[in-house]
């Protein structure tokens, strides 16, 4: 654990302590089939993740709570963050989850999918310590369904996707492969993830870095297919140096924070320094520069991951928690 996360620690779980449980205001999806159907409260349709405005942003902040447990248990309120995650994490509320997942097919795909998925390994991998405490154990057990429909969701959908998303934006395929394969690897399915991806991606040269960033991005399409291939290649280096042959990234400028698509390139500047420090590892003769851009761009984003405005402290902390876990 590095010294700025173990500092960043408290301030990460209040946020998310807090956001996980409001209700409202929330984007609930409403997917009308007839004339009968009328929304109802999120709570009602979402037991689990019913907080942090959406779905997947609620998904992220228990992430980051069951993260932030596991490695710096010291600097957060651990007594709280246990009560709440056994208060959302039931097998009827998880049930209820998967229910409307297999109802809704395209539903949150890949993004939620993914960010589901990471969730249940961080349990998963959790629970397999022999130290692990019981109710991480329990909690990998209750969450286990989810990773059971999203994975098998991956593997009927990716076949027949016949080319990637390569938007800066939630639809990402990228990222969604590039999250939900520690999940597929311990579940031995990773091969109809890393199939897509080298389908996908594996001719690919000269990233069209220059027209990065758009208006409304969280997520850098360049640098999550570089980190993405670092993962399946058993040798990156020859592809990076064909991809991104001189990476170069400055921050995102945030005009209006209380607008939700411009507030989104905090969640840019943030997932950029998480690459950055990733892609550090894989391109040493460029690690210094690399380093020191994603500190720039850390550096921009992290005073905003709380009291700022809603539309960024309800998620922003999953990918400051990203950035500062990422060892080098």
């Amino acid at each position: 654990m590095t010294p700025e996360l173990l500092a960043a620690a408290p301030e990460l779980a209040a946020t998310a302590l807090r956001t996980v449980r409001e209700e409202f205001p929330n984007g609930l999806y409403v997917h009308y089939t007839g004339p009968g159907d009328a929304p109802v409260r999120p709570r009602d349709r979402h037991p689990a993740f019913y907080g942090s405005y959406d779905w997947h942003s609620a998904v992220e902040m228990h992430w980051v709570l069951l993260r932030l447990l596991r490695v710096a248990p010291a600097a957060v309120p651990a007594a709280a963050v246990r009560a709440v995650l056994d208060e959302h994490w039931t097998p009827e509320a998880i049930a209820a989850e998967v229910a409307f997942a297999v109802a809704q097919p395209g539903w949150e795909r890949p993004y939620g999918w993914a960010w589901a998925l990471t969730l249940v390994e961080e349990a998963a991998s959790w629970a397999a310590a022999p130290d692990a405490p019981d109710d991480v154990r329990r909690w990998a057990a209750v969450l286990q369904p989810l990773a059971d429909h999203f994975l098998g969701a991956f593997a009927r959908w990716l076949p027949a996707a016949t080319y990637p998303v390569r938007s800066g934006l939630h639809p990402n395929s990228a990222f969604g492969l590039l999250m939900a394969l520690p999940a597929a690897r311990r579940a031995g399915s990773a091969d109809v993830l890393t199939d897509a991806a080298l389908r996908w991606f594996g001719g690919d040269v000269d990233a069209p870095v220059r027209w990065e960033p758009s208006g409304s991005d969280f997520l850098s399409p360049s640098l999550v297919e570089a980190v993405l291939m670092t993962a399946v290649l058993p040798d990156p280096g020859p592809w990076l140096t064909r991809f991104l042959p001189d990476p170069r990234f400055t921050p995102a400028v945030v005009a209006d924070v209380s607008d939700g698509q411009t507030a989104h390139l905090h969640g840019l500047n943030l997932s950029r320094a998480w690459c950055l420090r990733r892609l550090a590892r894989a391109l040493p003769a460029s690690a210094d520069r690399l380093l020191a851009a994603a500190g720039e761009h850390a550096a921009a984003a992290l005073p905003h991951v709380s009291g700022s405005d809603y539309m960024v402290e309800h998620w922003l902390a999953a990918y400051a928690l990203l950035y500062l876990d990422e060892q080098y």
